[in-house]
């Protein structure tokens, strides 16, 4: 296996894992995710491995982009003074990379044993299956936030969960209990925090029972499109993302969040 900077990976038997190792919060980037995809991309060249398991370590599963850092602020100080898309220029390659994850071949199975927010909640659902507990929380907060979902949600969840409670989540931004996600269909499988990593590798580990052959050919008829959909998908995101990061909004939303406060939304 090869070694990454921020991302442990390993062979167990026929499983293949990546855990992000970016605690506590573990806030993704356009580097995180293109190590993840550069991981499944040589577990798909593995004969060997024939299911993933995707974990985290810390008390998030993955917490999405961090609007407060301050490379990222200072590109919004840029945008604001020009074209407002100029900041989104590395979003737009982050996507690139997301979309390399739903092209990944075998069957992926994601830990989350704590939150997976916004982006990190993309990461999650780009996964087959989920393990998780009570303790997680899942959350689309982009709206809170004053912006468009990303990361391709706007295919993925509607699928997993249907139209009408993913447009719930949309809506509300509202943190949904590992036991509702559960209940949703958002999660396979509800366990004791501490067992969310061993019930997943157990899950791969079934899966990877089966014939590697008939493994990759029922996936890729199963999920057959979904990337391209994705793609398109994301396309659209990041044309509404590049508008609304440039509104009064957005920049109260974030500062709202980040001062645990209910935002004063104007509508401009």
């Amino acid at each position: 296996m090869s070694s990454y900077k921020d991302i442990g990976v390993e062979k167990v038997g026929h499983v293949g894992t990546i855990e992000i190792r970016r605690p506590p919060l573990n806030f993704f980037d356009i580097s995180l995710i293109n190590q993840i995809a550069d991981a499944l991309d040589e577990f798909d060249r593995d004969i060997e491995i024939r299911a993933s398991v995707l974990s985290a370590q810390g008390k998030a599963f993955c917490a999405g982009a961090n609007f407060n850092d301050p490379a990222r602020q200072e590109q919004e100080a840029r945008a604001a003074k020009g074209d407002p898309a100029d900041s989104l220029g590395p979003i737009n390659h982050l996507y690139i990379q997301a979309v390399r994850i739903f092209r990944a071949k075998k069957p992926i199975v994601a830990a989350v044993q704590g939150a997976a927010i916004g982006g990190g909640l993309g990461l999650a659902v780009s996964a087959d299956f989920r393990v998780t507990c009570p303790e997680a929380r899942f959350s689309a907060n982009f709206t809170k936030l004053g912006f468009h979902p990303g990361f391709g949600l706007t295919v993925t969840l509607p699928e997993l969960i249907g139209k009408n409670n993913a447009e719930l989540m949309f809506y509300t931004s509202r943190r949904v209990t590992g036991e509702e996600a559960y209940k949703l269909g958002l999660a396979n499988e509800l366990v004791p925090q501490d067992q969310v990593k061993p019930a997943a590798m157990k899950l791969a580990s079934e899966i990877a029972e089966c014939s590697p052959l008939g493994l990759l050919s029922t996936r890729a008829t199963m999920r057959a499109g979904l990337a391209d959909r994705v793609m398109a998908a994301t396309n659209h995101e990041l044309a509404e993302q590049s508008r609304l990061r440039a509104t009064e909004d957005f920049k109260e939303g974030v500062k709202a969040t980040e001062e645990r406060r209910v935002a004063n939304f104007k509508g401009r």
